[in-house]
């Protein structure tokens, strides 16, 4: 800091003097000398009454905060100072500092005050001034009473430092980066930031190793690929994210990870190790998460080393969108396409296909079941189509219940069902039929309003045999069914009149 004058050393002489006056004046920043004796008999003053928290007095009226300003005189500027608040003279700055002060320096001012008051000979602080044009200016001040005058603080330098270029900047920079938080925090997908260095250093090992098919690797050594999945270190998720998987808080969300992956995650993870394996930065495919209520979660997931970050993974991005929603629907239309909506059984379009597939790759040999329910016109005509499709409905509840797969049932007509059995022989096929008699049983037991029916016919087929011909075979063997039906209830209406 620059002396204008030191008692200590004795008497100066004219040349240094002349020396300091010219480096104060030539100085490239704002220089103040100020006499502060006056702010200093007021502080006596007020020790004198009793003050021991000046902050607290000072708060406690800000008419103090004045008195203390209205203390202190303005001796001598530099020429640095007249040009940086845009003052003519001495004079002319000291007549308009009001202009010059702003009320976003209160809180620094105090700051200044108290550390006088807590006997420190330099001060410090970052606070605004303004031009006498009006224009903001961020400056950095520091002030010291100089040697020889510490007993009276009647010569203080104030340097103030232009700092608005770099506080401009830094402002500029915190707007940016409330901004991009902005932006992170209330996205509509699901993102994480997320660690994976560690990652990068386990594939460079194995690529070290001498491994060049890494795929064949992850076969052989499949717990590398748990390894990984240990080693990712999330960084941070945004709002949504926590939203997404019902998660209170991100301590929550990241102490439950496991919940959240499961096991079916690691087939996913491989592939996208196999991904990076080959350089391939930028990723995209589809995954299944578990909220922490353990609802399932179809997302579509976007992986991205962040740029500037490409020598060490060491910031990606993850974004998550959910596509449950759309998963679902896919699900459903694609039931409806092999379902029939009624029985919930698969439909006539599935039946043709699986019928195809079975004549081209088996296995054989094929058990086919054609089946009619018995009555359902009657009932249509005499109760309505409504007690009608609660028969059908029961049909499909017995017919589901007496397969599975790999065999099938089928509604195929408006009464008409088949099973396709695959690598079932005729013992066995008749082993299905008893299954359904027992089921049909069972049904009208605890359906006692209407008796649910079957004529039912089974075929097996024969080495090269066509599945078509064993279809017709089976149709047949239903037709003689229902022909013994219709003639047991012929019979039984004439004994009844008889």
């Amino acid at each position: 800091m620059l002396r204008l004058n030191d008692n200590r050393s004795g008497t100066s002489s004219e040349g240094e003097l002349h020396d300091y006056a010219e480096m104060f004046e030539l100085a490239p920043v704002s220089l103040w000398l100020e006499d502060y004796s006056g702010l200093k008999r007021l502080f006596d003053e007020w020790r004198e009454a009793g003050v021991t928290s000046l902050r607290e007095y000072l708060l406690a009226d800000v008419g103090r905060v004045k008195a203390c300003s209205d203390q202190i005189r303005v001796l001598k500027v530099n020429s640095k100072t007249l040009s940086l608040f845009e003052a003519d003279s001495l004079n002319h700055l000291v007549e308009n500092l009001g202009r010059i002060l702003s009320k976003d320096m209160f809180t620094t001012y105090v700051d200044e005050l108290v550390q006088l008051w807590d006997g420190k000979a330099e001060i410090s602080s970052n606070t605004v001034n303004y031009t006498l044009s009006g224009k903001r200016l961020d400056i950095q001040l520091k002030a010291t009473i100089l040697p020889g005058h510490e007993d009276n603080w009647d010569r203080v330098l104030v340097a103030i430092e232009d700092v608005t270029e770099r506080e401009t900047a830094r402002r500029k920079l915190t707007i940016s980066e409330e901004y991009a938080r902005g932006l992170f925090e209330h996205s509509p997908v699901s993102l994480w930031v997320e660690d994976f260095s560690a990652v990068k250093q386990l594939l460079d090992e194995v690529r070290q190793q001498g491994i060049s098919d890494f795929r064949v690797f992850t076969d052989v050594h499949p717990e590398f690929v748990e390894r990984c999945m240990a080693e990712i270190r999330v960084v941070d998720v945004n709002r949504h994210t926590l939203e997404l998987f019902a998660a209170p808080d991100k301590q929550m969300l990241l102490r439950r990870l496991t919940d959240v992956l499961r096991e079916e995650m690691s087939d996913h993870f491989r592939e996208q190790l196999v991904d990076l394996w080959h350089g391939r930065i930028f990723q995209q495919r589809e995954v299944v998460n578990y909220t922490l209520d353990g609802d399932e979660l179809h997302l579509h997931l976007q992986f991205s080393v962040l740029p500037g970050y490409e020598h060490d993974w060491s910031l990606v991005q993850v974004a998550l969108t959910d596509i449950t929603a759309r998963k679902r629907a896919e699900a459903y239309l694609e039931y409806l396409g092999k379902h029939d909506v009624l029985t919930k059984l698969y439909n006539r379009s599935f039946f043709a296909d699986e019928l195809n597939r079975l004549e081209r790759k088996g296995p054989f040999p094929v058990t086919i079941i054609m089946i009619d329910l018995n009555g359902l016109k009657a009932v249509n005509d005499q109760l309505g189509h409504a007690a009608g499709d609660d028969l059908l409905r029961r049909a499909g509840e017995v017919l589901s219940k007496a397969v599975d797969k790999p065999s099938y049932a089928a509604r195929i007509g408006g009464d008409e069902f088949a099973l396709l059995l695959p690598a079932t022989d005729e013992r066995d096929g008749k082993t299905v039929l008893e299954s359904i008699e027992n089921l049909l049983e069972v049904n009208n037991q605890f359906y006692s309003s209407l008796e649910l029916s079957f004529a039912m016919g089974a075929a097996t087929s024969q080495p090269g045999e066509r599945l078509e011909s064993v279809v017709t075979r089976a149709d047949l063997m239903m037709y003689e069914a229902k022909r013994a039906y219709h003639k047991s209830i012929k019979d039984g209406s004439r004994a009844a009149a008889s």
